[in-house]
């Protein structure tokens, strides 16, 4: 087989979804517009909402807030009565 011929299909190329693959992230620094450059980053939680808990990130410098993040694999709690 002549490998300038050869062609590799589209969907081979594309990323499976397995069981067992990163689907969320966190960050460890992310770039201060006041320390303008990037800076390691604190999380803290700012909301609990119905989509996920929703956290802040801050400069780990200047304690500017340089993001958010809604983390969706939270269980749902059921109302207190």
């Amino acid at each position: 087989m002549d490998p300038k011929n050869f062609k590799v299909p589209i969907d081979a190329l594309r990323p499976q979804a397995r069981p067992g693959m990163f689907r969320e992230f966190d960050a460890t620094e992310l770039y201060c517009p006041k320390c303008k450059q990037a800076v390691p980053v604190r999380k803290r939680l700012l909301l609990v909402i119905p989509e996920g808990d929703k956290y802040e990130y801050l400069c780990g410098y200047c304690s500017t807030s340089v993001g958010t993040k809604i983390d969706k694999q939270v269980t749902s709690m059921g109302i207190i009565r």
